[in-house]
């Protein structure tokens, strides 16, 4: 069941929201190159812990980080430790807290230096498939009309899209009703209505879109170990357009 977020709900996401965010993007610009994940998780707990808020995975199903830091052919749910970022790494940071009741969950993917130039252009369509995905979300649109837009985006460019791992609701829930996925065809799905509250997030990938489970359980990575960037915003659908819930400032950092 899709859950209707009512205005004050909604007041409350943007707090959790806007929190994220800031922890997403005070990490960001500590991103350089010898620095371990393991620091830069730590550095998320100690933001954390100022702010007065929660991390959304730490302990979620056993996962052993505060966020999660995924390199280079990492796609999604990387776990802190002892690997250090080096000149031309991609770092994507997911960061999700619960403040006050709610979550907010974002994610941002961080070029160290100057990557080769197609995983520079891999960064900037997941960016380009985020936003086409946020313009379909308000009402009168289909899920399926979100899902779409990524998939032609990425496509368009000659990259793929991750099938394995999707989208989801959130709300008091880090994991609601219904998950997004990044591909499909347009004009399916639950009809969008004003107050529903997603988390859309795109995983695309410079090679094909396969990918498997590292044996800790958790990091995911494409099989055939060439980057992936992911974004994710959490916005609510509007009457004429999507409000960010994570609102954005500077995503990027040169070393």
């Amino acid at each position: 069941m899709i859950i209707i977020k009512s205005p004050a709900e909604i007041a409350r996401m943007r707090v959790a929201g806007r929190y994220a965010r800031q922890i997403c993007e005070t990490l960001a610009k500590q991103i350089c190159p010898g620095l371990t994940t393991q620091a830069l998780d730590d550095e998320a707990a100690d933001l954390m812990r100022r702010l007065g808020v929660r991390s959304a995975f730490r302990g979620y199903r056993g996962y052993p980080g505060n966020v999660c830091i995924s390199v280079n052919e990492e796609v999604v749910h990387g776990i802190p430790g002892a690997r250090r970022i080096a000149v031309g790494d991609i770092v994507s940071l997911d960061v999700g807290v619960q403040a006050d009741g709610f979550f907010g969950d974002t994610a941002v993917t961080v070029m160290v230096g100057i990557p080769d130039p197609e995983v520079s252009r891999l960064v900037a369509v997941a960016q380009e498939a985020l936003a086409a995905g946020i313009a379909q979300a308000h009402s009168g649109r289909r899920l399926g009309d979100v899902s779409h837009a990524i998939e032609v985006t990425a496509q368009a460019a000659g990259f793929s899209v991750v099938r394995d791992f999707v989208g989801h609701g959130i709300g008091r829930s880090m994991h609601e009703d219904p998950q997004i996925p990044n591909y499909g065809p347009a004009g399916r799905g639950p009809k969008l209505q004003v107050g529903m509250t997603l988390a859309i997030e795109p995983m695309i990938n410079l090679g094909g879109p396969e990918v498997r489970v590292l044996e800790n359980g958790w990091t995911v990575v494409t099989r055939d170990q060439r980057p992936s960037a992911h974004f994710e915003h959490t916005v609510v659908v509007g009457e004429k357009a999507a409000e960010i819930l994570t609102p954005a400032g500077v995503l990027e950092r040169s070393s």
